[in-house]
Order: C-alpha cells, then sequence, then structure tokens
C-alpha cells in the first residue's frame, strides 16, 4: 500500500524532530550546525564561537532579551579570556575552573540544550567535548509587584503575584519558610515548554490529593501553555459545569492559607493567577479580608454577601413569576402601582426582564473592556441613560429598572469572579422557567442547581461540604466566621467515608 507523501511543514517537523533527538557530538561545528538549523531565522537567538589565546574553540549560545548579556561578559566571558595559560587548559575541567561561576548544570543531548537555552540559560560548548555546560545566568524584565485590582482588601497584604514564576514561588517561601514547603516542577507545552509548579505542605497535604494532582498534570499533552486558565480547564472534575471547581487567586497570602489549610496550589509561569484545589461553594464566597476583620464584622458581612448572592441569582426570576402568574402575592397598592407603570409597557414581564438584563450585562462588559479612564464613566452613564430612556419609551417600567439594578449591585458582592459569571449564566435559565412555569418554574429550576451541586465534586471533595454532607466541626469557617481561638482543627478536605479521588480516564487531553 503507497504512502502519502509528506508536505512540506511535515517535513520540516520531521527535520526538526530527527535534529532534536540527536546527542551532542565532539566536534564543536557539528553542534553548532544543528543549533543553526534548529534556530534558522530566529534573529533573537545569539550564537557566539570564539578562541582563547591557547587555541580551545568554545562557542556560548543564549536568548537576547531573556540572559544577562553583562553577567555573561563578567562572570564567563573575561575570566576564560584571562586566566587562560597554556596548553593543558583546553580541558572541560580545567576550563570551566577558569570560571567564577559553577555550572547549574551539564547536558549531553541537543534536547537538553535547547530546553536550557528556552528557559534564559547560557550553554557553554567545548571543541573536544560532548557535553555542554549550563550557566544559569537570565535576565527578566517583570511587571512590578502590586496589589490585585480584582482583590484588594481595606487591611491586608498589598502584594499580588506577577507573571514570573520565581518571583512568585519566592513570595510563598517568604511566607513559609519550612522545608515541608514543597514545590514540584512540571512542563506542559510541546511547543512553550512552560513550567509550572505544584505546591504544597508535607505533612499537611493529603498525599493522595497530591498523588491525584499529579496524575492528572501529567496526562496533559498540548501545544501550548500559555496561561493558568488552559491547566484549569484540563484537570477539573466536570468541564462542562458552569461552576468554577478550582479556586482562583492573585494574592500569595490567600495561596499560604490555602496550603496551610491542606490544600494544594499551581503556579503557572507567564500567569499571575494560581490555581488551588480542592474548592467548595463556601471557599469561593470567602474573600480574603474575612480573616483580616474581627470575626463578629467578617460573619456580618459574610451573611449580607450570602443574602445579596442569593438576591442576584432569583430577584429577576422571582418578579417575573409573581408579575405574570402569581399577582395576588403582591399587596394591593404595590401592584396598583407596577400596573400603573406598565399600562404603556407592550412586552410581557419575561421579555422585558431579559432586555433589561442582556442591556446589563452589555454595559458591564463594556466597562470592563474600554480604557479604565473611561470604563466606569461609561458603564454607570450608560446605565443611567439608557435606563431613564427605556421608561420614556414605554419599553420597559421603573420597578423592572429597580429590579435589574439591584441584581447588578448584588452581584458585585461575589468576592470570586469565575463563580460571579457562573452565577450570572444560570440567571438566564431560571427566568425562563419562571416566565413559562412561574414559582413552579422557580422552584424546579433550584432543585435541579441543588441536584447538581450536590453532585459536583472538586478532586473528591463534595461542592456544598461541610454543609452536605454535614460535618458540624467544620462550620466554624463557613457562614459564620468564628473566633482563631475557637478555630483548632483543619478542614477535612481529603479522608472523609464520602471523599474518593475521581480519577480522570487514562487518555490524556489533547489540544
Amino acid at each position: 500500500m503507497a504512502t502519502r507523501p509528506q508536505s512540506p511543514v511535515e517535513e520540516a517537523l520531521q527535520e526538526q524532530r530527527d535534529l532534536i533527538a540527536l546527542p551532542l557530538d565532539s566536534k564543536l561545528e557539528t553542534n553548532l550546525s544543528v543549533l543553526r538549523r534548529l534556530y534558522a531565522d530566529g534573529s533573537d537567538i545569539i550564537i557566539h564561537s570564539f578562541k582563547l589565546s591557547n587555541g580551545a574553540e568554545l562557542a556560548i549560545a543564549y536568548v537576547d532579551g531573556m540572559t544577562g548579556i553583562q553577567e555573561i561578559d563578567l562572570q564567563l566571558l573575561q575570566p576564560l579570556k584571562q586566566q587562560v595559560d597554556d596548553e593543558t587548559d583546553k580541558n572541560w575541567e580545567s576550563i570551566l575552573m577558569k570560571v567564577t561561576l559553577i555550572p547549574s548544570n551539564v547536558v549531553h543531548t541537543i534536547q537538553e540544550s535547547i530546553d536550557s537555552i528556552g528557559e534564559g540559560s547560557t550553554l557553554l560548548l567545548l571543541e573536544g567535548e560532548a557535553s555542554a555546560a549550563v550557566f544559569n545566568l537570565p535576565f527578566w524584565n517583570s511587571r512590578s509587584i502590586m496589589e490585585p485590582d480584582a482583590e484588594s482588601v481595606i487591611r491586608g497584604p498589598r502584594e499580588g503575584f506577577v507573571e514570573t514564576l520565581r518571583m512568585n514561588t519566592a513570595m510563598l517561601r517568604r511566607r513559609l519558610q519550612s522545608p515541608a514547603f514543597k514545590l514540584k516542577p512540571f512542563k506542559f507545552g510541546r511547543y512553550t515548554k512552560t513550567t509550572c509548579v505544584l505546591a504544597y505542605i508535607e505533612g499537611i497535604a493529603d498525599p493522595g490529593l497530591v498523588e491525584e494532582m499529579e496524575q492528572r498534570l501529567s496526562r496533559i499533552d498540548v501545544g501550548a501553555v500559555i496561561d493558568s486558565s488552559l491547566i484549569e480547564e484540563m484537570i477539573e472534575d466536570e468541564p462542562l459545569s458552569p461552576f468554577p471547581q478550582l479556586q482562583t487567586t492573585e494574592r500569595p497570602d490567600v495561596v499560604s492559607s490555602a496550603l496551610m489549610e491542606g490544600r494544594i496550589a499551581v503556579l503557572v509561569n507567564g500567569s499571575p493567577i494560581a490555581l488551588i484545589a480542592p474548592a467548595t461553594l463556601f471557599i469561593l464566597m470567602q474573600s480574603p479580608e474575612d480573616y483580616y476583620q474581627r470575626a463578629y464584622v467578617s460573619t456580618a458581612i459574610r451573611w449580607i454577601r450570602m443574602l445579596l448572592s442569593l438576591i442576584a441569582v432569583f430577584m429577576p426570576s422571582i418578579y417575573v413569576a409573581v408579575l405574570s402568574y402569581h399577582q395576588e402575592m403582591i399587596p394591593t397598592t404595590l401592584l396598583l402601582t407596577i400596573s400603573q407603570s406598565r399600562e404603556q409597557i407592550p412586552f410581557p414581564a419575561l421579555v422585558e426582564a431579559l432586555l433589561m438584563e442582556i442591556t446589563f450585562e452589555a454595559l458591564r462588559e463594556a466597562g470592563i473592556r474600554l480604557p479604565k479612564q473611561v470604563g466606569s464613566a461609561v458603564s454607570i452613564v450608560g446605565a443611567l441613560v439608557i435606563g431613564q430612556a427605556a421608561i420614556s419609551a414605554g419599553i420597559v417600567s421603573s420597578p423592572m429598572i429597580m429590579v435589574v439594578a439591584i441584581t447588578g449591585v448584588a452581584s458585585f458582592l461575589i468576592p470570586s469572579y469565575p463563580l460571579g459569571i457562573a452565577l450570572r449564566i444560570i440567571r438566564f435559565p431560571i427566568m425562563f422557567c419562571a416566565g413559562f412555569l412561574g414559582l413552579y418554574g422557580v422552584v424546579l429550576a433550584v432543585l435541579l442547581i441543588l441536584i447538581h451541586m450536590l453532585s459536583l465534586r472538586s478532586f473528591g471533595v463534595p461542592y456544598l461540604s461541610p454543609v452536605a454532607p454535614l460535618q458540624t466541626s467544620q462550620l466554624g469557617d463557613t457562614i459564620i466566621r468564628a473566633p482563631r481561638w475557637a478555630q483548632d482543627e483543619r478542614p477535612h478536605f481529603t479522608g472523609g467515608p464520602w471523599n474518593r479521588f475521581r480519577s480522570k480516564p487514562s487518555k490524556p487531553r489533547r489540544q
């Protein structure tokens, strides 16, 4: 059977794979030829050959912009050129002894060489040696550490993660100085070679939880990892659920607290967002500031947050259901007022609610995408102008504007942005149920949502724990925030009889 001829792209990829699979040769020119072919048209890859005074032939390779050029000259090139004396300095050991910097690694293959160059290290090759020395001299232009805009607090630390992995791990190590704090490295992406770390505290985190995370991470097979969101989609239990099953944060204090609770975290190079597992609904409803205020203040804020979250999800649906099917539930005076305001409205309550909710969501997204200088002004002024114009035009009624406005304000109190999006999404199906079945439809939607949430797990932990299943010893940090001296037991994120890690299929997830 005749084989299909390879396309030019396939031939180029096959040639690249063949070159990468080669070991380093003892001839310097052969190694440089392979590197130049691999990095053809790569203007940022610097490959520089030079000779020492005794005739020894060497070469260095690095990425311009990721490597400290001044450090290369100061700690590598100058010591080599100044301290070489005679013919005995042509072997590998004597050459490396002249360098003030100790090599971080010695590689023997082309694959290891390009991996080192891609990480920002400097590769030193010598004629007659089938290996290369790797010197860690990276130079990163990184964003300065500042407070995350999405997780600001009145009282508490003012620093957040940045896009550089080592700066993020350093912020965690400064808080968790014990050798029990572990950072296990992984690499993802056939092209990006993105580094990420699995962070946990040995002796606190359940070994089964750590092993399950390692297995899920090892099954990821993708071409590129640009942000931690891709990792999140690959390792969560139920990818089709609207509810987030991992906690995301930019705050190192939140990650440190989660690790002390026995949870684990994943940090990805190039992303300021850390992933924390497992996550439950009550964890996602907590704000970092809950732990920096007094217990009774945090408890009161949590109650307000829970109440307004329910309002954000159900208020438009209940208004549509009562107005469409259950007018007898409305006080007579209020019913007359609502009826008067709706005399000229041509749409039923469901269509009216959908129009205003969609408009409000559009204004919210416009405020986020526009530049900060004009985004907030456009969203606020746009809501006022459009709302007043809609009332004047007889498209919507004044009570509906109030309902949508209260719903929108209530949705801003949800501290987790992914959870807030999920609640905003499920609000629309609930409104449809209310528009067609009244309060019976709302109750049916609530039952379906509860059934889904009761069956949902995050790394084996029930999504509604510790309420369902009930763990009375763990209720001190859910709806209330008990004083610190009363919280003498870590949360049971693993180990319960109901908790079994649900392993994913053995087939790796590809992209």
